[in-house]
């Protein structure tokens, strides 16, 4: 990466920036939109998804996802067959923040039964969530390298929303897909009931 010069010695003054290259970019590839949708799921090659070795990294963000009933957790499942089957082996870990509109429960701590051990299910990326009219959850997944067939496929994810006993919870998710096989297909999906509206986008990162 190219070292930023400022021509002159106070950056309010400066004229001149010299060049940045080689930063990469976020490449916008497929926005789904949910309406009393039982999945939200991107796999490659279908309807203009990308999820192949075009891109090392993969980024998705929500916004203000609603659930149809109350006290829903939301998750995330892969697939290496194309969507047909969504059951890679997951090790993940889950800890949240959250504070009470209230002042009170306020506290920082890990989220047992929020992670996996070498499980096939949903990994759950936020607990819990309200469906009043102003409730939601909005965050982002980071899944690294998903055509990679040697390792194994790290994902990062960060959430907030409204819970359902009146709190805002911040989740902090991360683990692996156990698999050497490449990652095809990711599936958002409620354990119970609909999505109700909201949007996840994809992204490819050079």
């Amino acid at each position: 990466m190219s070292i930023v010069k400022l021509n002159n010695k106070a950056v309010s003054n400066a004229t001149a920036i010299g060049s940045i290259t080689s930063l990469g970019s976020m490449t916008f590839i497929k926005k789904l939109t949910a309406s009393s949708s039982a999945t939200l799921s991107f796999v490659d090659g279908s309807d203009g998804v990308v999820l192949d070795d075009t891109y090392k990294e993969y980024y998705f963000t929500l916004n203000n996802v609603h659930p149809q009933n109350t006290d829903q957790n939301f998750g995330i499942n892969f697939s290496t067959d194309g969507g047909s089957n969504y059951n890679v082996v997951k090790t993940g870990t889950f800890f949240r923040a959250y504070h009470g509109e209230g002042d009170s429960p306020a506290t920082l701590e890990y989220g047992t039964g929020g992670g996996l051990a070498q499980g096939t299910g949903l990994q759950l990326i936020a607990n819990g969530v309200r469906n009043d009219n102003d409730s939601g959850v909005s965050g982002y997944l980071h899944l690294f390298n998903p055509s990679s067939t040697t390792f194994v496929k790290h994902f990062i994810s960060v959430t907030n929303c409204h819970q359902d006993n009146v709190q805002s919870i911040n989740s902090f998710v991360a683990g692996y897909g156990n698999t050497t096989s490449a990652i095809n297909g990711v599936l958002f999906q409620m354990p119970s009931g609909n999505i109700d509206s909201g949007d996840i986008c994809l992204y490819g990162i050079a």
